[in-house]
């Protein structure tokens, strides 16, 4: 029999014990290959199935187990094969392929009492098996069309592989850049934030999940998890309401109003209760206050691990959990072995297994699994939607729309397409580098190196002298430590002196250096928090003597984080910031570096001089005693050794070219109630070269009931200018811009002075005032 035929005799018994509707009818297919749904509706299609339930085949429901090669704890499943039988598993994740996929699954429909299909998770975070720049460098390129696409066709990826739920977006709010998981989320901004989660929940689920190239969005971490104490992975968060509120939660909000099909509780304690036990987080919040209709799932072993924040054994801890309202357990097996003990003890209700199974159930009905259990088990389509031309031809396009030039001293970028580079660096010839953390099904040999990059570009026209001048780090802890997963560095065996030495001799032949240095893939994600944010000391050294050739320094800067760039500020001509640019890096980086591509991209979390200044974030609050630069600075809130103001603000970038940004006009300066104000700039390209632009609008309120940051980003458009070129922008602000969390709690607006500013990044604005009453 062909193993593909056989999703018609699961769907069959899956019909048969739920309604008396034929298969035809019941799991039907449409002529493009998407799963129909059941004919009855889902209330009562799940009510009937959970009839037939028995206690352990709905707590099984709630058992999600791993297996593949995929652990970010130290816990791997058992006995996978042995529990499907039994019904005791609701999903799985860590594998990928359709023969894989269709493994388990036939297990499950086939020869467990129910035939209950599973949901098969991964975490494609940037990508499937094209992967894509890191999702901090993805926010910088400030496109929702592009954002959106890059979920879509990651979607469709994972789909062709059997794939339908993927454990992505990460949308903490993060403002310490020591924190490792930086790197996949958007940066600081709430409002910034929450454009970039509906994208991608709208990407991932498409026009709806029961398409066959449509998966479940999960959104993690809820909540608060960039806020973790010290930028310290797994760390406690505290913080007060009105910034939970204000700042941090909004990108979940957003999502759950894009709707998201799931999210995934957090490793931190929220008001000193571990997130994933936290019954006003998981239930009063997301659930009452935001009308969230999906399942919650934990971290990878996120319940078992309460245990070490001091609330119990994992009988109770897992008990409290199915009461706050988490409904599926990430591999620890918490439900699975306690829950029924807990309630033939009475500690938990059987209304509370019912209440996480269904969940559990019904997303798998809004997936389509019920009608089609192996709606995306296509061997035809894993042949040719998976890491094909189209996909690798926009990951260069979104590679290159994510590149920020920090510096750009006299013009030294875009290259000449002819003379002679040196090119230099550990990452400048380096495969298993290009494509960043959390990357699970993409091959790193079959990425696109730098030098690669440059052939392909520019080809015989320049001379290309390489040297690797050093490895990524000589430090030996930093090494093991960060190199824990993926094995050693391959360090070269010459001493980091011969190393610069030979860099130096291929710059003194050179008309320019290009340098591709940074952070290593494994030295930002989970579980990489670092205390010093600097390029590593063996690239910094070979920076300096590079240098001191007096020949231009071009730096390509790879990086999962801000980092502390303030010698490399000083002292290089150019640097390019390409983060990590995924499957295609070379040949993005070549563009930008020889201009086929003019760079447009702003960052989204602000890089500070010093760790000192960490945190560090444009929508700080006022204080009462502000140092701004002028007059004495004693008894100022200020640093005695080193300024206030960051290296490159939230929202900066440079481009080939450049802009010039007219006064703001505003067609009312005293508008009343609701109505809507109109604030507009012409800007115009001054320089050269065609460019975009993003125009950023940011709102002040200086007068409030309580202390306001001293602006916030409400808006931006990003336009394209030809040399010379002039257009007028034009944002249209209503009371909805104003409105903020006061001390109650209560979300509104008050009447009063704003400052409307629009400028290119968030310290370098043109401002106008409106007095706005309310009636």
């Amino acid at each position: 029999m062909n193993k593909y035929s056989s999703f018609k005799t699961a769907c069959a018994a899956i019909a048969l014990f739920v309604s008396a509707v034929p298969i035809n009818k019941a799991a039907a297919q449409n002529k493009d290959g998407n799963a129909s749904s059941v004919t009855i509706g889902m209330e009562p299609f799940v009510t009937k199935l959970m009839s037939k339930m028995t206690v352990d085949e709905k707590i099984g429901q709630l058992n999600l187990v791993v297996t593949g090669n995929v652990a970010t704890g130290t816990t791997m499943s058992k006995g996978i094969e042995d529990k499907l039988k039994r019904g005791e598993i609701g999903g799985i994740f860590g594998v990928w392929g359709t023969e894989n996929i269709l493994k388990y699954q036939d297990v499950a429909v086939k020869n467990s009492r129910l035939h209950i299909p599973l949901i098969f998770g991964l975490d494609v975070i940037h990508g499937h098996e094209t992967i894509f720049p890191i999702p901090l460098g993805v926010s910088a390129t400030w496109d929702m069309g592009l954002i959106e696409q890059s979920a879509r066709t990651a979607a469709k990826e994972a789909t062709a592989e059997g794939l339908n739920w993927v454990f992505s977006p990460m949308v903490d709010i993060a403002r310490d850049p020591r924190w490792g998981r930086i790197s996949e989320g958007s940066g600081e901004d709430p409002w910034y934030g929450s454009q970039v989660a509906k994208a991608m929940v709208r990407g991932y689920q498409g026009k709806s999940m029961t398409d066959a190239d449509a998966v479940m969005a999960c959104v993690k971490h809820f909540a608060l998890y960039g806020g973790a104490e010290a930028g310290r992975e797994y760390n406690t968060v505290d913080m007060s309401l009105i910034k939970m509120y204000q700042d941090y939660l909004p990108p979940y909000k957003a999502a759950v109003d894009a709707g998201a099909g799931s999210f995934m509780s957090s490793f931190n304690t929220i008001n000193g209760m571990p997130a994933t036990v936290n019954k006003w987080l998981l239930t009063d919040l997301l659930r009452k206050q935001w009308g969230f209709k999906g399942f919650v799932v934990s971290d990878y072993t996120a319940l078992n691990e309460v245990t070490n924040h001091g609330l119990g054994d994992l009988q109770t801890v897992s008990a409290l959990a199915v009461k706050a309202g988490l409904d599926m357990d990430m591999v620890g097996e918490g439900f699975l072995t306690t829950l029924k003990k807990s309630l033939k003890e009475g500690k938990i209700t059987q209304q509370e297994i019912d209440l996480a199974c269904r969940r559990v159930l019904e997303a798998k009905y809004k997936l389509g699994l019920f009608g089609n259990p192996h709606k995306s088990i296509n061997a035809d389509r894993e042949k040719q939607d998976v890491f094909n031309d189209d996909t690798r031809k926009f990951a260069r396009k979104i590679a290159e729309h994510s590149f920020v030039l920090l510096k750009n001293q006299g013009e030294t970028l875009p290259l000449k397409k002819s003379g002679t580079i040196a090119l230099v660096g550990p990452l400048a010839d380096n495969h298993s580098e290009m494509l960043g953390t959390w990357v699970i099904a993409g091959d790193p040999k079959k990425s696109v190196s730098v030098a690669e990059g440059i052939k392909n570009v520019v080809g015989d026209n320049v001379k290309v002298l390489y040297a690797k001048g050093s490895n990524i780090t000589d430090d030996s802890l930093l090494s093991i430590r960060a190199f824990a997963l993926t094995g050693p560095e391959q360090k070269d065996k010459r001493s980091p002196q011969e190393m610069i030495d030979e860099a130096v001799e291929a710059a003194k032949k050179a008309d320019v250096v290009v340098a591709v240095v940074g952070e290593s893939a494994n030295m930002s994600g989970e579980s990489s928090s670092r205390a010093d944010i600097d390029i590593p000391e063996s690239q910094k050294d070979l920076l300096k003597a590079l240098s001191k050739t007096g020949k231009p320094l071009v730096i390509v800067l790879f990086n999962g984080r801000p980092l502390t760039l303030t010698w490399e500020d000083k002292h290089a001509a150019a640097i390019l910031d390409a983060w990590a640019p995924g499957t295609e890096a070379g040949n993005a980086i070549a563009d930008v570096l020889f201009g086929n591509y003019n760079p447009g991209g702003k960052i989204t979390a602000t890089f500070p001089r010093s760790v000192g200044q960490i945190p560090i974030y444009y929508a700080h609050k006022n204080t009462g005693r502000p140092f701004d630069g002028t007059g004495g600075a004693k008894f100022k809130s200020d640093y005695l050794d080193i300024s206030n103001d960051p290296l490159y603000p939230f929202g900066y970038g440079l481009s080939y070219t450049t802009f010039s940004y007219s006064s703001v006009q505003l067609d009312k300066t005293d508008p009343v109630g609701n109505t809507t104000v109109k604030a507009t700039v012409t800007v115009t390209n001054t320089g050269k070269y065609a460019g975009e632009e993003v125009v950023q609008l940011y709102i002040a309120d200086p007068v409030a009931s309580i202390s306001r940051s001293v602006k916030e980003l409400k808006n931006f458009k990003k336009v394209f200018l030809q040399p010379g070129e002039s257009k007028v922008v034009s944002f249209n602000i209503t009371t909805a811009d104003l409105k903020f969390y006061n001390e109650k709690l209560t979300y509104d607006w008050e009447p009063g002075k704003f400052i409307v500013q629009i400028g290119t990044n968030s310290s370098n604005v043109q401002s106008a005032s409106v007095d706005w009453s309310k009636r």
